[in-house]
């Protein structure tokens, strides 16, 4: 049988998912172990119980300065300003990727504005940021809206193109005015696509929430991982890092089952 048409049975799928993690823990441990055997004090591959204490003192210990629970309160503040600006982001991208794609007096001025700001880094903006909005919450809920909205829209906007237009044809003939036209037909077309892209853009999201962190925060998963830095805290790093992955995997996760549930007749739902 020719290796393109065998496909794994369900255990041999599973068993193909957890190989690859399981040979990086071996190949990370038996490291770690080596490092830790020729110098106890070695910080580079921290153990798993090194990492243990490290989660426990941040999770489940209150910190003696501020009296509260650093992990935990660094979730939230990360959380919250990553869920704000992916949801700003969200109705903004849906607005200009439906006034792009369907109206032709949009199009025009917006579809070759959208492809030149998806063009900018947004992180050579931060700079601008900081001056514009300040060193608060604001500038890092914008920088993630102004870096993943263009993508988005843009992204919503070829969605809106493929429509055909038999269909809008249609349904004006059947007396539909734009509104309607957009509320009916557009609109239902695009929502399981606008979370199959929001799904696309989560890692760039979580990048630029933990550049701004990083640079201009006192709290946040991103301002703890650059605060410990300068001590090599790579027990505190590297749990850090797998957490922000586990979360963003997460996300990934619910809007996958959410596209399967509320729009099961979408083609890219199984996806």
């Amino acid at each position: 049988m020719r290796l393109i048409n065998r496909h794994p049975d369900r255990g041999g799928r599973l068993l193909l998912i957890l190989l690859p993690f399981a040979l990086l823990l071996f190949a990370y441990f038996t490291g770690s172990a080596a490092r830790l055997t020729d110098n106890p004090n070695d910080k580079l591959l921290p153990s798993a119980s090194q990492m243990a204490d490290a989660i426990d003192r941040l999770a489940f210990t209150e910190d003696k300065r501020s009296g509260k629970y650093l992990f935990w309160q660094d979730n939230a503040a990360s959380l919250a300003r990553l869920g704000m600006g992916i949801g700003i982001a969200a109705l903004v991208g849906l607005c200009l990727g439906i006034a792009a794609g369907i109206l032709p007096l949009f199009r025009a001025p917006l579809s070759p504005l959208l492809t030149v700001l998806s063009m900018v880094p947004p992180l050579a903006i931060l700079p601008i940021l900081f001056i514009v909005f300040g060193l608060g919450e604001l500038s890092k809920v914008m920088l993630i809206v102004i870096g993943i909205t263009p993508v988005l829209a843009r992204d919503l906007e070829q969605r809106a193109r493929e429509i055909p237009q038999e269909i809008l044809i249609k349904a004006q003939t059947l007396g539909a005015s734009t509104w309607t036209l957009i509320l009916r037909v557009v609109l239902p077309q695009l929502l399981p696509r606008l979370l199959i892209a929001l799904r696309l853009v989560l890692g760039s999201a979580w990048l630029f929430l933990i550049a701004a962190e990083a640079i201009a925060a006192t709290d946040g998963l991103g301002y703890r991982i650059f605060l410990v830095r300068r001590y090599m805290a790579m027990d505190v790093i590297l749990p850090y890092v797998v957490w922000i992955t586990l979360l963003a995997w997460l996300m990934d996760l619910g809007l996958r089952q959410t596209t399967r549930l509320v729009f099961p007749w979408y083609e890219g739902a199984k996806a």
